[in-house]
This record gives structure tokens, C-alpha cells and sequence, in this order.
């Protein structure tokens, strides 16, 4: 995909390529920005666009092998041939379904499954996760087990691993907070009903404004917020099954039948092709339970000559005490 930092090239044509590092820090302050302008004060989960929803894996973890009957429907991504034009994908071997049914399946999955267990503020949620990064051009293949500890109520330092890469997080500080937030009792707060947590994310609280009114801008913003309270593997009961709805809701979202995840297997890629940073993007979902199985990504180098596509996956995850602790 076009990376997001390519769109600011043209600021300073003459400027010398940053480096991977600079980049990752220049990449995460844009995204701050981003967020701050729908919720002031507040700093989005702090990690790379390619980790949208993986966390959402440990919610929809395999518990059973129920296959799920759920009301269909049609949209953008019903659309005969459509994986055969998207690089890095296979030639479908199941039929067309829609992104509602798929999002609403996954909503009805994470429902059933799901036990929400309320973490201390004092505590850390540790998670790893594989990366597997494909050279376009040459097929080169690398790996990466990335790892993480974030401080639930943000008062003391956290580590977090993008590509192999240490990034030490400080405390927050007076008056700065995180979105989506750490604490339960804030958590709980954001509604259950997926037309009302919509413009909840967008406007930054309680509004009583309609989702048929939205501008474009305003669903970018939405979807975007989804995606990072998706990240969060601790929610109330309820929540994440609604944010899978409100994303069902957002106009433009397509399902991409085969499409590989990181473990070989062929499931259904839910994007935003309405949205250049969302471009190369999918969640990857199990076409016939739903599971959730991982994600693909794309990105390109500092130097914009090399693209890589990304699979990933969490393979495991948990709320402890101290930092770098993992069970």
C-alpha cells in the first residue's frame, strides 16, 4: 500500500529517506493527531496500523467447533473475481458472502464465547504476537515474535515490540489519557448498542446525533476508533460484539474471499477500501464459524522501493502483574 508517511513527501522532496525508527515515531505521532482531532486529550492505543483488531483474536479464540447461522446480505464485496485482483491473495474456493454477515457472525461468536475478566489498574496485559513479512519483488520471507506489556491505568512505563524493534512507553502524564481507555469502570461507560457507540467514538461521548447524518470524514474517524478499541482484549461483556456490529455499519466495508493468514489457512478479508490508510488491509475470518484468524497488512520501506505484505496473529495473551511477566 502507500504508506501513510509517503503522502508527505512532497513537503521536502530533497530530504534524505528516514529511517525505520523515525519513521515508526513520525507514523505514531500522525496517528495521535489523527485521534485527537475527534478526542481531545486522548492518545490512541500505541501500536503500528498493522495491529488493527489482532487483539480480537483472544476474544474469538477457538472454543468449539459450532459453525453459525446467521442472516445474510449483500454489499460492495459480493463482487465475482474480486480476490483475483488483490495481490497476495488465493483464488476463492468458497462463495461470495457479505461483510455484514461475516462482521455480524464474529459479533454472535465473541457473544457466546467470550468471558470479560476486569483487570486492576495496577496490572499489565501481556500479549505476543507473529509477524510474518513477505518481500513483494523477491518473496523473501522474515519473522518476527513481537511482544508487549501495557500498564492498564497508564501509570507506569510499558514495552511494546514493532518488527523485532524495543519501544519503551512512558506514564502518562496530568491530564493525558489513552482511547480506548485502560480503566473498567470507563470501559463500561461506552454503549452496547452499535448505532449509539458509533457516534459515541466519533464525537468523543454521549451524542445524540444520527449515524444517517455522518460525513465521510466522520465514518473514517469511526471505523478508525473501532479498529483500536478492537486491539484491546479486555472488554466489558458486550462491547466487542458491538463494535463488530458498528463496523458492519460503516458504508464502504467489503468482504475479499481468499485470503491467506499467517498460519496457510484461506478465510474471508473484511476492508475499507474508502480509506487510503486502510488500503491492503484486511481482518481475516474462518468463512464458515467466523473465528477470527488473523490479519494482513501492507507497507512499504523508508526508501519506497520494497513493499511487504504482512500476516499476523496473537498467539497468546494475559493480565499480570508485573512487567515482563507472561503467565
Amino acid at each position: 500500500m502507500t504508506d501513510e508517511l509517503e503522502l508527505l513527501r512532497d513537503w521536502d522532496a530533497d530530504a534524505a529517506p528516514l529511517t525505520d525508527s523515525a519513521r515508526a515515531k513520525a507514523r505514531y505521532r500522525l496517528r495521535n493527531a489523527m485521534a485527537r482531532a475527534q478526542h481531545p486529550g486522548a492518545v490512541p492505543s500505541r501500536r503500528h496500523a498493522l495491529r488493527l483488531a489482532t487483539a480480537a483474536a483472544v476474544a474469538v479464540a477457538a472454543t468449539g467447533t459450532a459453525v453459525l447461522i446467521t442472516e445474510g446480505g449483500t454489499d460492495k464485496g459480493d463482487r465475482p473475481g474480486r480476490a483475483d485482483r488483490v495481490p497476495g491473495t488465493a483464488t476463492p474456493r468458497m462463495g461470495n458472502v457479505s461483510a455484514v454477515t461475516v462482521l455480524t457472525g464474529a459479533a454472535a461468536r465473541t457473544g457466546a464465547y467470550e468471558k470479560p475478566v476486569a483487570p486492576r489498574g495496577d496490572q499489565f496485559i501481556y500479549s505476543k504476537r507473529i509477524i510474518q513479512e513477505t518481500e513483494r519483488k523477491t518473496g523473501a520471507v522474515k519473522t518476527y515474535e513481537d511482544v508487549s506489556w501495557d500498564s492498564v491505568d497508564g501509570s507506569k512505563r510499558s514495552l511494546t515490540m514493532e518488527l523485532g524493534r524495543v519501544i519503551w512507553e512512558e506514564p502518562l502524564k496530568e491530564g493525558e489519557s489513552v482511547w480506548p481507555p485502560r480503566e473498567w469502570g470507563k470501559l463500561k461507560k461506552l454503549p452496547t448498542d452499535p448505532e449509539k457507540l458509533i457516534p459515541y467514538i466519533a464525537h468523543g461521548g454521549p451524542s445524540s446525533g444520527s449515524i444517517g447524518d455522518f460525513t465521510a470524514q466522520e465514518w473514517f474517524h469511526a471505523y478508525f476508533m473501532l479498529g483500536e478499541l478492537l486491539k484491546w482484549p479486555v472488554l466489558p461483556q458486550g462491547l466487542r460484539p458491538a463494535a463488530y456490529k458498528a463496523l458492519a455499519l460503516v458504508p464502504g466495508v467489503e468482504a475479499v474471499p481468499g485470503v491467506k493468514d499467517s498460519a496457510g489457512r484461506t478465510g474471508v478479508g473484511i476492508s475499507y477500501p474508502e480509506s487510503p490508510f486502510a488500503e491492503g488491509k484486511y481482518l481475516i475470518f474462518d468463512p464458515d464459524s467466523y473465528e477470527f484468524l488473523g490479519f494482513r497488512d501492507e507497507r512499504t520501506s523508508a526508501s519506497g522501493d520494497k513493499t511487504y505484505i504482512q500476516l499476523s496473529h496473537v498467539v497468546e495473551w494475559a493480565i499480570v502483574d508485573r512487567m515482563k511477566q507472561r503467565a
